[in-house]
This record gives C-alpha cells, structure tokens and sequence, in this order.
C-alpha cells in the first residue's frame, strides 16, 4: 500500500491517527492539511467524542468535528478484539507515523505497543500522548487538558491579582501538546530519514498534557531556582514589558504593547503627554513595570476619549503598534484575515457549502488543501479494507456483523 495522492509538503505520508479528542487529532488534522494521508481509526460504537461537541446543526452534525476531522479518512475498528489487532496491525505496516492517546499500558494489553508495532515496520514512528506521560508515578492516572492547565502553572498565572485562577476558553493544553508532538514527529522523521545519513529506524515520542504547556513559561524555571520568584496572575499586562494591555476606547477595546524605549517615548508623545518620558517612575522598562498600574491610566484616559478605530488610526500613523479586540464576525468582515485567504469555503455533502479556516502557516510552492471536511463514522471502511488491504466484501460484511468494524 502506498499513501493516495495529496497536496502539500507530506504528500506521500502515511498516518495511522488512534488518538481520539483534541491533541493527537489536532496534530493530524495539521498533518492532514498539509498532504498527509491520515487514516483515523474510531471504536465501532459511537466514534470520536467531538462528533457530540456543540454548535451542531439542525441534523445533529458537529461543526467542531466537521473542522477537527478534516482530510482525514475515517474507519471503524475495534482494537481490543484479536481479529482487530491483527486488521490494525496490517494498516501499520507501511505507515509512517500512528498516533495514539490512550491511557499508558493499554495498547500494550491490546497487543499494539511499540514492540509489537516495530515487529511489523522497524520504520513506523509512534507518537503517544497521555495526560501525564508514559513513566512517573502519575502516569497512570487518567488525564484531561483542564487537569494539565492546572497543574502546568498556566491557570495559576492567568487571569486579574484579585480573582481565582483562570482557565482558558480553548483547550490549550490539548492543542499545545498537539503542536510539540507535530513538531516531534518531525524531527524523528528527518532523523529516521535524512539525519546523519539517516538511521532507518522509527522511534518511539512520549507526550504528555502537561509539560509543552508548562515548557512554555521560559524563564521561570530558572528564576524560581536562582530567586525563589513564582508568578503571580497580572491580569492583561505582562510581568516583564510595559505598558502592554487591553485599553477601554469610547466604544469598546483595543490592545497596544509598547515597552520598546522609542515606541513608548512616541506614544506618550501621540497622546499629548511627553512629561511621562521624564517621569523617574517611567524612565524604562524595569520601572515602568514596576508602575505599570498608573501608566496605564494615564494611557486610558486618552484612548477613553477615542473611539477604537480613531485611537488606532493616530497611533499607529505615528508608529505605534496597537490593535482591535475582534470577536469571529469582525474576523470575517477583516481585510487582512481576506487577503490571506484564511478562511475558505469547502463543499460539504452533511452541511453544504460552509466556511473553515484556511491554511495556516502559508507554504510558497507547496501549499496544502482542504479537500474535505469531517467525514461520517465509518466512511472510509470500504475504500481502506476492500481497496488498500484486500478484504473481500464477505469479509468486511462479516467483520461488521461480528462488531470488530
């Protein structure tokens, strides 16, 4: 078997996606984007969990998995059974990478752990995401986003001094672990590939919820260490620039970040009070942030006195570097989001014609394609079982009568 024909830079790669949710579909979805040919592999009964998520359309149709389970092929198959082992194991054999996200030990227990999977392809890379890792004494432990943005420090440092830690509105952990495993996955595969010549041999990448979120925090590893120094929450501005927030205009909000010494120096300028530039409080960056509560008043009480589009148009016709605070229908009414074709309308046989994020980041010769969105439960079992692995049609109609696909 050999990969279909796609667009994009991983044309000719083959993934096997057992992962259900949000980190390893998302990885594959970015996969899939950019010409991977992802087979995702769902349980008989019921499929991936995101098929139920909300908003769905008047025929019960999830837009989340519509956007999720794009250029994906999707199968059914029961893993746990001998006869959905061996059928699983037949896929991996010419795969280049499988993603999984159960809970550590249980492919093993299925027969599908690393050993069994480079038994059949020494060249399969497998990609497993877990809550808290495959090793450590938590990582037994079942293990959800919302768990990890706790435990990351992310939710302790988010949100205002004098409220309860705040959660993300998205699944950040989910979709951080998703990017450090995509980025993951290829490495191994220019060291399996191109790496000092290339070594052959896939490997095995451990992921877990909790640490891409947490790696992020880049120097407070370091400052606890050496200081003692915890981060606390701060609200919209940062611990290390100022001034930097969310400013309230006569109509609403804008952002604007302006630590570099210039920048700042033209604001206080453009906002008819350069005797900040002089004030000892505010001489440079350390001791703006110091005093970043009244600087920011300061900047307020002008940008209270504009609505949001006159504030930004005479700042930035100065140099400044502000923005708007968009909601989704100001980001498709958005000349630049336009120009960049980020969001492009796909035909689709459940919803019909609907628009879904475009391709991002943007490739000069290969640029990838959204062929389809989410398909339904299933639709791939016969294109995948009868075309590419060789079932008979008295073997798929078996198959399903017994409930292994």
């Amino acid at each position: 078997m050999t990969a279909r024909k796609r667009q994009g830079p991983l044309d000719g790669m083959r993934v096997i996606d057992m992962s259900g949710m949000i980190s390893g579909a998302f990885a594959t979805t970015m996969m899939g984007d950019f010409g991977a040919d992802v087979i995702m592999v769902e349980h008989p009964n019921g499929g991936d969990p995101i098929r139920e998520w909300p908003q769905k359309t008047e025929d019960g149709i999830s837009l989340a998995w519509k956007s999720l389970g794009r250029n994906k092929r999707c199968i059914t198959l029961n893993l746990g059974s001998d006869r959905g082992r061996s059928i699983a194991l037949k896929l991996i054999e010419d795969a280049d990478i499988v993603y999984e996200n159960f809970r550590p030990g249980t492919m093993e227990r299925w027969g599908l752990g690393p050993e069994d999977i480079h038994t059949v392809n020494k060249e399969a890379i497998m990609v497993r995401l877990s809550g808290y890792g495959q090793t450590g004494p938590k990582s037994q432990k079942p293990g959800f986003g919302t768990v990890a943005e706790g435990i990351s420090g992310w939710a302790h440092a988010n949100g205002f001094s004098d409220r309860e830690p705040l959660l993300p509105p998205v699944s950040l952990a989910d979709f951080q672990a998703a990017q450090f495993s995509l980025q993951a996955t290829l490495m191994a595969v220019y060291e399996r590939d191109l790496g000092r010549g290339g070594s052959e041999e896939g490997q095995v990448i451990d992921v877990s919820l909790t640490e891409p979120l947490w790696r992020i925090f880049f120097g407070e590893v370091e400052a606890y260490d050496y200081m003692g120094h915890v981060r606390e929450r701060t609200g919209n501005q940062h611990p290390s620039t100022a001034p930097r927030n969310i400013y309230e205009t006569k109509d609403g909000y804008m952002t604007m970040s302006a630590s570099n010494q210039k920048i700042f120096e033209r604001v206080a300028e453009i906002i008819d009070k350069p005797e900040l530039i002089d004030d000892p409080r505010f001489e440079d960056n350390t001791t703006r942030v110091e005093n970043s509560e009244p600087l920011n008043e300061e900047i307020e009480s002008w940008t209270k006195q504009h609505t949001t589009e006159e504030a930004i148009d005479i700042l930035e016709s100065n140099d400044a570097i502000v923005g708007p605070v968009y909601d989704m229908s100001d980001i498709f009414e958005d000349e630049q989001f336009q120009a960049r074709d980020d969001i492009i309308e796909v035909d689709d046989p459940d919803v019909g014609s609907i628009k879904t994020f475009g391709l991002v980041p943007k490739f000069s010769r290969t640029p990838g394609a959204v062929e389809f969105l989410g398909p339904r439960h299933g639709e791939h079992n016969e294109e995948v079982y009868c075309d590419e692995i060789g079932l008979s049609a008295t073997e798929l109609s078996d198959l399903e009568s017994r409930g292994i696909i």
